[in-house]
């Protein structure tokens, strides 16, 4: 089943807007190989952007602005969220190019997008999809509006292509633990060694999306700890643990801060980091019955 089939019963904004980004990233996975340098300029984190990270955000901004589908857009790339004219509604939040820092060692880097109807500054449980293009071996589509999780694959022909429906995340004994381990906080230092008693082993690539598309298919938890001198973690609240949250607990898992949910918490600005623990519930539940002192 082809993807536009596959969204038939979806709203046709939401319907039009999946089909459109699916086709704006296809044009980014055809432009890896000339655009692997750093540019002079850094985003609003401080950090310097590549080439790939510029051109990837204005290509996606270009073709949403264009679409009149998109009310409101939130890019990690960019300062501010944008307003676009006409009658759009949906609210849209970007991470043009999560884990670009790869790119030149030719590891898994993706697409994340959030989608809400209207405002984007809205607690995560109140989005009303999300969605992933990851780009390794094979290119691939992952999304979800409420309706379960679905994996779509691009063929050779250029259509995605249903390759995996109603995704539910197994038992698994995988952990991908982000920060330096000198730096963990007591509370996370316990619950990783817990995870390692029970023998689970550690894949972590530096690629969130990556990683986490992982995880939903073979079990276990990502984790990016709140540590000392970051206590408010690295991972962007609206679009990297909202979108890639959201996706997982339609997968049947969860995601937390170590101490609440995630999904819950109302966004103060555009750039507000959290601690994220995200993954199969039993890992989450630990974390959380940790920093509880039970």
């Amino acid at each position: 089943m082809r993807l536009e089939e596959h969204l038939a019963d979806c709203d046709d904004d939401i319907r039009k807007l999946i089909l459109k980004i699916g086709e704006v990233c296809k044009t980014i996975a055809g432009g890896f190989a000339s655009r692997q340098k750093y540019s002079d300029t850094k985003n609003i984190y401080g950090e310097q952007q590549m080439a790939l990270d510029k051109w990837a955000d204005e290509v996606l901004i270009n073709e949403l602005r264009a679409s009149g589908l998109v009310k409101y857009l939130a890019s990690e790339e960019q300062p501010d969220i944008l307003e676009f004219e006409g009658d759009g509604e949906l609210g849209i939040t970007l991470d043009p190019l999560d884990g670009s820092s790869l790119i030149d060692v030719n590891l898994a880097v993706g697409t994340i997008v959030g989608i809400h109807r209207g405002n984007v500054m809205e607690p995560g449980n109140e989005m009303i999809g999300a969605m992933y293009v990851l780009y390794g071996p094979l290119t691939t589509l992952t999304y979800t509006v409420r309706k379960g999780v679905h994996d779509f694959v691009l063929s050779p022909e250029g259509q995605y292509v249903l390759l995996k429906e109603n995704i539910q995340i197994p038992e698994g004994k995988i952990f991908a633990p982000g920060a330096l381990r000198k730096k963990y906080l007591p509370g996370h230092l316990k619950w990783m060694e817990e995870l390692e008693s029970e023998g689970y082993k550690i894949r972590f690539s530096g690629s969130f999306v990556a990683d986490v598309h992982q995880i939903m298919h073979k079990g276990g938890v990502f984790t990016y700890p709140g540590f000392q001198g970051k206590e408010e973690g690295k991972l962007r609240l609206l679009f990297e643990a909202n979108p890639m949250g959201f996706l997982v607990k339609e997968a049947g898992g969860a995601t937390s801060t170590g101490y609440e949910d995630i999904l819950s918490i109302k966004p103060e600005k555009v750039s507000q980091r959290v601690p994220i623990y995200i993954g199969g519930k039993d890992e989450i539940n630990l974390i959380e019955k940790i920093n509880r002192g039970e």
